[in-house]
């Protein structure tokens, strides 16, 4: 029986970064800029194994082949969830390459879903089936009726969003607005949320709904093994997309998606791509619907934030709904928009 002892890398210390990144590539792998835990196992000083988490996403995650087999996986595996019950979390992801899958079945994991080349696998205290029993519930969503919905970060929340929304309320019974969760914007999500929910409160037929885990979040966005930002792109697309057509489409009876035209951004653009191509696989529409503009000019949440950056504040009343521009001037408001020009100043 083989005995492993894990060690913590100090993620402030180049040099072991470098070592875990080293390894790393000889597996076609990199370590994440945004992982907050990294363990390794060493044979004579040479790490053999590693395995590295970022919130509750388990990723970058790799066994040299002569030690495959031997229940270093799990041990690597029980060491970085013992952190999470640290942490009081009791929710994971994995984020794997295809052939991997295996190791994580044997080790209790569900497969959410596989493409070509990746993997999303969870387990914990729920899966995605009961997380939608429960979205159901808690919004008190009729799957009896056919539904449109429509997924927005919304930073922050513009005429442009509010007017894709009424477009899709005035072709729909019932629509519901998913918005992205993962707090990586110049907005929180808690600001993001309530600006959308108080600007379609007029719309009897909207449902705006918290985003969660498996639209567009930290557990849908493979970065650190795939090479290429083509291939980066497309596998992040192609899988959020299929997640969202194989569950959420399937069991809150969604029957049409709405997207807004995006004439700039690759990211966004890509996602429509993959959109169009695999939701009407679920039996679902895509429709994609002319962005509004103001003064020949498209609004987005983009060009709020850069008039903000350039302190032209005023001009931003014109392309924003009311709970937009009143959360703008409050005090924490404020504090957001000072630090949208520190972050663009320091760039």
């Amino acid at each position: 029986m083989y005995g492993f002892n894990t060690q913590q890398i100090n993620l402030k210390d180049e040099n072991e970064v470098k070592q875990v990144s080293d390894f790393l590539q000889t597996f076609q792998l990199k370590l994440d800029d945004n992982v907050d835990y990294t363990i390794v196992i060493r044979q004579n000083e040479e790490i053999k194994a590693t395995c590295s988490k970022a919130k509750n996403v388990f990723k970058c995650f790799a066994v040299s082949d002569d030690l495959r087999g031997t229940g270093v996986s799990a041990t690597l595996m029980g060491a970085v969830s013992d952190k999470l019950f640290e942490e009081g979390i009791y929710h994971s992801f994995i984020f794997t390459k295809v052939g991997n899958i295996d190791i994580f079945l044997s080790l209790g994991y569900k497969l959410i879903y596989k493409i070509e080349n990746v993997a999303l696998l969870e387990s914990g205290i729920y899966d995605i089936k009961e997380y939608l029993e429960k979205i159901q519930r808690k919004y008190n969503i009729d799957t009896t009726t056919k539904k449109s919905a429509i997924v927005m970060n919304c930073n922050p929340f513009t005429l442009g969003h509010r007017y894709l929304i009424e477009e899709a309320a005035r072709q729909s019974k019932e629509v519901l607005v998913f918005i992205v969760e993962e707090d990586k914007s110049s907005f929180p999500f808690i600001y993001r949320y309530k600006m959308v929910k108080e600007g379609v409160s007029h719309l009897n037929n909207v449902k705006v709904i918290k985003g969660g885990e498996y639209i567009i979040s930290e557990a849908t966005f493979p970065t650190y093994f795939l090479r290429k930002k083509d291939e980066i792109l497309k596998a992040y697309t192609t899988l959020d997309a299929s997640i969202f057509g194989r569950y959420f489409c399937e069991t809150l009876n969604i029957t049409k998606r709405f997207i807004g035209e995006e004439p700039y951004c690759e990211v966004t653009n890509a996602y429509n791509d993959a959109l169009k191509a695999i939701l009407p696989t679920y039996g679902v529409e895509v429709i994609e619907v002319k962005r509004k503009a103001y003064m020949d000019d498209i609004i987005s949440a983009s060009k709020v934030r850069k008039l903000i950056v350039e302190g032209k504040i005023a001009d931003i009343q014109h392309i924003v709904p009311r709970s937009t521009w009143e959360f703008l001037n409050t005090v924490v408001g404020k504090e957001i928009m000072e630090r949208i020009k520190l972050n663009d100043s320091a760039h």
